[in-house]
């Protein structure tokens, strides 16, 4: 029921488009799995072979450390309305934060977020679908506005102390480069 895929195809980013809900899979090679899921506006497709996301301030950071330990990332995108599917992205991930020279470059790909935390580009390696019968129907009501009106109200300043505070070690204590060392 599955298929492989080298490289996105038409029909595959067609379909990524129109999502608004994905999920980012990683793991170092020791502790937890991290699985987050992700929404608003934070997803590119920059070619056949390499899309990215636009992290936010978030209670964690397990992404960033998982991905400076080893680069190894699953994002899965699900439809929930007429037509079943299940898409996975496999690949190798980097990880751009804003104090990096692509940053600028990527950043003006998206929204403008205040908390936007870092940028992940993922080199994929396999593209897999599956049929997706078993995932329910859900209707979308809205994007949630609770992350965003946080970050605003706490401003750059209080983004930077939340991101020393909570931000810096994963939860197996593994740092997450979100400060520059």
């Amino acid at each position: 029921m599955s298929e492989k895929f080298e490289k996105l195809e038409h029909s595959h980013k067609a379909f990524i488009q129109k999502q608004q809900l994905y999920f980012v899979g990683t793991a170092s090679t020791e502790g937890y799995v991290n699985l987050s899921p992700k929404g608003l506006d934070s997803f590119r497709i920059l070619d056949d072979s390499t899309v990215a996301w636009l992290n936010l301030t978030g209670s964690g950071n397990e992404t960033a450390a998982h991905v400076l330990e080893n680069g190894r990332m699953t994002l899965m995108f699900c439809s929930f309305d007429k037509q079943p599917l299940i898409m996975r992205l496999y690949g190798q991930a980097t990880v751009v934060h804003p104090r990096d020279k692509r940053w600028t470059e990527l950043a003006a790909l998206f929204p403008s977020y205040t908390g936007a935390r870092q940028i992940f580009s993922l080199d994929l390696a396999l593209v897999q679908t599956s049929c997706g019968y078993a995932v329910p129907y859900f209707r979308l009501e809205g994007e949630r506005p609770t992350l965003t009106k946080w970050a605003d109200r706490h401003g750059e300043s209080g983004i930077s102390h939340y991101w020393k505070e909570n931000n810096t070690k994963s939860i197996n204590g593994i740092d997450t480069g979100i400060f520059k060392k």
